[in-house]
């Protein structure tokens, strides 16, 4: 209070009694009093309707419009999907400050919203984040989130199903702007696509957000609404035989229902949600592999083809309770169950194994066929709670507060036989090994928010961490356990950390600078069960991650903006794990217990330009450096004797150096007739990775391998919609990822056309819509991915992964009444990070 007395005075005394009026107010919703951030308030005389100026609400929907001069006037208050609501306003004198109070503003109805969504853009930029809206992919309906975010500019998916941002498949999931601390893909795998409303694209995030994830933040927002009454929404989809079956022992089964049940009052808001999907995937592996044995004088070769498909089932409940007392406070808890299992089945055939002289001699010293059976099941049992409450003060001021305890149990068995071929029943080697993996993860976060200047809002937070992971590997060998593989390990990780943000605008600036400061404690401890003490590894860090972004109005069409933001990409337990674990005949794979956390730092600067019939572009230029870079890297596996393992290669998770990427991010809207909306989003950059690999194995001897790889990296996503009329409308789009270079190799261009056609029945309750997805037709090469790594004198492997193309599905999404979802659940944040 005496701060603003201090600026009355100074205003006073140097502005002079002639200052021109000001006006302020506050836009929020009507149906649940909360505030509209980035509303619009736009100020219009009223003798002409000529728009005077133009302002964006704050934080806590609060805005300012300085400078008027003396007349009649009316205010609109907008806001995208409400309808806009005009004031009057009369200006009698100059210096007088006029507050309109609070302004509210209402959803459109059912009819005129289904007008504005076939108007809306497919994106809205803001200062920190881009929004898209997920109603523009109808290729995505009746799948998951992958489906959706794979359209976003910079988002790409891979042949393995990874996911990536700007090229970093480090990113960090929000849901509804709540922080989840599980693998990226997993978590949006089981978010259905038709429960999102938008996405959001945090690429430089401020420092009110946890700092993890070099790539950023997904922040996934579900479907809501503000009145009151029940809503009720089921979806069904089902898969039509596959086309191309590639020779599979079973075909894939693809189906699933979702529901959601939400009632809500004044003061109570219940949602119950259900969810079964079957997702399974076939295709073959065709790989060549070659490794040299110097010491021997001899190369051994290993053809392999044949089987790799994925089942994929997965189920959860979920329930969640909102009570909402009065104005000032609301309570919230949630709680979810699921189980999720996936299988992965390799049977491959490796022929004409053999072994020559490294002369490039023909003679072959043996060849030997063999068939191996290899399926790996990882299975994921969640349970989770949280509590949530939030008070608001009378001056507006809000403090928050919110916990969370998961329980997660990982684990699943990997069968690997190596029989003969073509008579199967000959056994020359079975390896089984299994895993259990309990984790136990619990979060507190306590905000404060409060407005101490005129020129910003100040946040402060506190935020507690702690992950407890332990596991149990047993490895075994014929039916007799091998104590070498068979190891025990536990990650206990403790995060403290407290951030400030100040956030404001003022004319044509908006801009926000903040800090957190976070402490983090790691104990990794891990033994072989031939050992007889554990071994026990820590690291601690106590550091700075600031963060700042700056955006000019040049004009009404026109904004430019900049940030920058300090990132780190924690590992998981499973990339610390040093003992080595089979994955498939030819392949160990094993981490590094003394695995250090990346570190990001991030720069960028954009443009956004509003064009003439709802067209509109945007550019943004970036640049990210990281310490420490964490790949998975191939290198020779040794015996205990420091003899070289002729058939098999040893995979590492290691830190490996350092990375620069420079990169252009664009994107456009393009509707050439009011019908036609099309929307093409194009991510370009240049990667180079340079370091080395300082590997101990385990008979002592430091093996170091140098890392230095440098490419320029293209992806495109194009999205084009016809609307044949108000309710129905066909879409194609089209995901293309370059070539790629790795750490030791390369993995090849990837791409993925898809066509889908809806229509809407019964006053638009009935929504089907049929996806023929994959396009190939036997003529494009559609899902193919061929994944290569070399070294000199050492090894060399290429293996190309087919999946199933021309892929045919039909679903059913059906609203029982008219009511707006205001459905919203938790989500597991540690557990999903390690499956």
């Amino acid at each position: 209070m005496k701060l603003k007395i201090l600026l009355s005075l100074f205003a006073l005394c140097f502005l002079g009694q002639n200052a021109a009026a000001q006006i302020t107010g506050k836009i929020t919703d009507v149906g649940n009093g909360l505030a509209l951030e980035y509303a619009t308030a736009a100020l219009y005389k009223k003798k002409d309707f000529s728009l005077v100026t133009g302002v964006i609400t704050e934080l806590n929907g609060s805005f300012v419009i300085p400078n008027v001069k003396a007349g009649a006037y009316f205010l609109e208050a907008s806001f995208l999907g409400y309808t806009t609501k005009r004031v009057d306003v009369i200006v009698s004198k100059k210096g007088a400050s006029i507050d309109l109070g609070t302004i509210q503003l209402s959803l459109g109805n059912q009819l005129n919203e289904v007008v504005v969504q076939a108007e809306r853009v497919a994106v809205v930029h803001k200062i920190d984040r881009q929004v898209f809206d997920t109603k523009k992919y109808q290729s995505s309906e009746g799948g998951s989130a992958v489906d959706v975010v794979k359209n976003l500019p910079s988002v790409t998916v891979d042949g393995q199903g990874e996911i990536s941002v700007r090229g970093s498949q480090g990113f960090s999931v929000l849901v509804n702007g709540k922080p989840t601390q599980g693998d990226a893909s997993a978590i949006l795998a089981q978010l259905p696509a038709n429960a999102l409303e938008s996405v959001e694209l945090i690429t430089a995030p401020s420092a009110k957000y946890d700092p993890e994830g070099k790539g950023g933040i997904l922040n996934i927002i579900t479907k809501k609404g503000a009145t009151n009454g029940t809503y009720t929404q089921v979806n069904v989809r089902g898969g039509f035989p596959s086309i191309e079956e590639y020779d599979t022992k079973e075909a894939a089964q693809r189906y699933g229902i979702d529901a959601t049940l939400n009632k809500r009052t004044d003061k109570w808001n219940f949602s119950l949600g259900a969810s079964y999907q079957r997702n399974d995937k076939t295709g073959r592996r065709e790989g060549d592999m070659f490794i040299v044995n110097q010491a021997e004088n001899k190369t051994t070769f290993l053809p392999s083809d044949g089987e790799r498909s994925f089942d994929e089932i997965s189920y959860n409940g979920r329930f969640n309770v909102d009570y909402t007392p009065n104005k000032r406070d609301s309570y919230s808890v949630g709680f979810f169950a699921g189980k999720h299992t996936k299988d992965r089945l390799a049977d491959i055939v490796y022929y004409d194994n053999h072994a020559v002289s490294p002369s490039n001699s023909d003679n072959r010293l043996y060849t030997f066929t063999y068939y191996n059976h290899n399926l790996r099941i990882r299975k994921g049992d969640f349970a989770l709670g949280s509590f949530d409450y939030e008070h608001k003060f009378d001056d507006d001021s809000n403090l928050s507060a919110s916990f969370l305890y998961e329980y997660t149990f990982l684990g699943g068995p990997t069968v690997n036989d190596n029989l003969g071929n073509p008579d199967n029943t000959i056994i020359y080697q079975q390896e089984y090994n299994t895993n259990d993996n309990p984790l136990y993860g619990t979060r507190v976060n306590l905000d404060y928010k409060f407005k101490p200047f005129s020129f910003g809002i100040l946040e402060l937070g506190y935020q507690f961490r702690n992950l407890d992971h332990t596991g149990e590997f047993v490895y075994q060998r014929d039916g007799v356990l091998v104590p070498e593989f068979s190891s025990d390990v536990s990650l206990d990780r403790t995060i403290h950390s407290g951030y400030t943000q100040l956030t404001g605008a003022k004319n044509k600036w908006d801009y926000a600078a903040g800090v957190r400061l976070e402490s983090m404690d790691r104990e990794y401890t891990e033994s072989l069960k031939s050992e007889a003490s554990p071994n026990t590894y820590t690291y601690d860090f106590v550091k700075l991650f600031p963060s700042a972004s700056l955006q000019y109005k040049l004009s009404d069409k026109t904004k430019l903006k900049t940030a920058y933001s300090k990132r780190v990409e924690r590992t998981t337990t499973l990339k610390m794990n040093s003992f080595a674990e089979r994955e498939h005949s030819e392949v160990f794979e094993q981490g590094d217990n003394k695995l250090e956390p990346e570190f990001i730092d991030l720069v960028e600067v954009g443009i956004t330009q509003k064009l003439k019939g709802g067209n509109s572009f945007f550019a943004t230029a970036y640049y990210r450096h990281v310490e420490n870079v964490i790949n998975r890297v191939n290198v020779l596996a040794y015996q205990e004797n420091g003899a070289v393992i002729d058939t098999i290669i040893n995979r590492v998770f290691s830190n490996v150096g350092k990375s620069n990427s420079y990169g252009l991010e664009v994107g456009a809207t393009i509707k050439p007739t009011k019908n036609w909306s099309n929307f093409i989003g194009a991510n370009v950059y240049s990667y180079d990775i340079k370091g080395a690999l300082n590997f101990n194995h385990r008979d002592g001897i430091a093996r170091t391998y140098g890392i230095n790889s440098k490419a320029t990296i293209y992806s495109i996503n194009l999205n084009s919609t016809y609307n044949f009329w108000q309710n129905a409308s066909a879409q194609f789009s089209f995901n293309y990822l370059s070539e790629r270079n790795t750490a030791m190799g390369e993995d090849s261009r990837f791409y993925s056309p898809n066509l889908t056609f809806r229509k809407s029945f019964l006053d638009n309750k009935l929504t089907a819509t049929l996806q023929w997805q994959n396009i190939d037709m036997g003529l494009l090469n559609t899902n193919e991915q061929r994944i290569t790594t070399s070294r000199p004198d050492q090894f060399y492997t290429t293996t190309n992964y087919k999946y199933e193309v021309d892929m045919v599905s039909l679903n059913l999404s059906y609203t029982f009444n008219a009511n707006k979802n205001k459905s919203k659940f938790i989500d597991s944040e540690f557990g999903k990070r390690e499956f």
